[in-house]
């Protein structure tokens, strides 16, 4: 059982703690009067969002003293079972007198978690929850949180939320001309590192990346799906990345993995990548236009993060860049992101918006170009499309047909 004493030291320093936090305000919304579970991958900023959001409830009357938030990767906890949960709640109460808002953070570390959450909240309290794992969401704890929470997906920065972090206001006057040296300097980066708040902040950026990555890899997949065969694993996760712009058969990924000396079976892989898409390491998307079966077995991969992929590749530009639309786009629609590919191929169709997207590094090769424009005018032939869009790395233009919208990624970025 955990030392209540040790508990009630910890609360107190984290009220000190999250009221003395500066940060950037990132772009997500809560609803008062609401329970909340984040989940997103390692790092991505799920405890910034509570600290955001502690801020928010002090500026708006709140005293400390109603923060409870506790960290349950404090090195000083040990092993912690439900009942301990029971325990945090009862130091608290012997120090306050006050009802507290709760923000439990990485509780996913404790077995059962989601009882004691639901609990919390059939009792009346206000409570915040994060974790790393998208078995968060599944259908169990689903089941037993009974609909009482919002679940809410943290990604890695935007680009305007990266802007945000480097003391860009792209809210001031002119903001794109006055810093367009600057803006254009931070897109590279982003583009190439990607989005996690942390590295940002790295001189050596590639090795901060490989070391999280590493922790995914042995921490959120080897050791908590007690995979023995790391090295199938390995290859798998380099595969996908190779093929981050082509779908994929679970049967290919079995065979390409086989062949390197470690023989593995389809049903291995589609394990390997159900807990890489549940440790939120990869984007799968679906062909629209694809026979039920072929929806979940021959999909695109894509990386939650640009500086991640970035890892695997040896001539990455064009890959990263659709990468990163896809971040994008999975960030404002969730699940309903898809490709086409049946009579033309079209990288992104968004049905909610009918929206038709190629990604393209540049518009100088002719044939590649004409290719890209064909298949966004037959779409239209299979599917609805209100809109097209040409995205590039760094070019805008304006073509005679205006059915079709030329974006460099730098502004459509800013746009979204």
């Amino acid at each position: 059982m955990a030392d209540k004493d040790i508990i009630k030291l910890i609360i107190a320093e984290n009220q000190q703690f999250v009221k003395s936090i500066k940060f950037h305000k990132r772009d997500y919304f809560f609803e008062d009067n609401l329970n909340y579970v984040l989940v997103g991958l390692r790092r991505a900023g799920k405890s910034y969002l509570l600290f955001q959001q502690i801020h928010h409830i002090l500026d708006n009357g709140h005293d400390i003293e109603e923060i409870l938030y506790f960290n349950f990767e404090d090195d000083r906890l040990g092993m912690m079972t439900i009942s301990d949960l029971d325990t945090i709640k009862t130091a608290y109460e012997e120090m306050y007198s006050s009802t507290p808002i709760f923000f439990l953070d990485e509780i996913q570390i404790v077995n059962g978690w989601e009882k004691f959450a639901r609990r919390l909240a059939d009792r009346g309290y206000r409570v915040f929850v994060t974790g790393s794992n998208a078995k968060m969401l599944s259908s169990e704890i689903a089941t037993t949180l009974g609909g009482r929470y919002m679940v809410t997906e943290v990604y890695p920065l935007s680009f305007k939320e990266y802007l945000r972090f480097k003391n860009i206001d792209l809210e001031e006057r002119n903001v794109l001309y006055s810093h367009a040296v600057d803006i254009s300097r931070h897109m590279e980066s982003y583009f190439q590192y990607g989005g996690l708040p942390e590295v940002g902040e790295r001189q050596d950026k590639r090795a901060w990346t490989s070391g999280l990555f590493n922790k995914i890899f042995f921490g959120d997949l080897i050791s908590r799906y007690q995979i023995r065969n790391d090295y199938a694993l390995n290859i798998l996760v380099r595969k996908l990345a190779e093929s981050v712009k082509q779908p994929l058969s679970y049967s290919r990924m079995a065979a390409i993995v086989s062949s390197t000396g470690k023989k593995v079976s389809t049903d291995t892989v589609i394990d390997y990548v159900e807990y890489m898409k549940e440790s939120w390491l990869i984007l799968p998307i679906e062909n629209i236009c694809a026979k039920l079966a072929d929806k979940a077995s021959n999909r695109k991969y894509y990386f939650i993060d640009n500086g991640i992929l970035n890892l695997f590749l040896t001539d990455p530009v064009s890959s990263l860049l659709e990468n990163i639309v896809a971040i994008q786009l999975c960030k404002q629609y969730g699940n309903n992101v898809f490709f086409y590919n049946d009579k033309v191929e079209v990288d992104f169709y968004i049905p909610e918006s009918e929206t038709a997207i190629q990604v393209t590094h540049s518009l100088n090769d002719a044939s590649t170009l004409d290719r890209e424009i064909e298949a966004l005018k037959k779409i239209g032939n299979h599917l609805p499309v209100k809109k097209r869009i040409l995205i590039t790395r760094n070019e805008n233009t304006q073509f005679e047909d205006s059915q079709i919208e030329v974006l460099s990624l730098k502004k459509w970025l800013l746009q979204k």
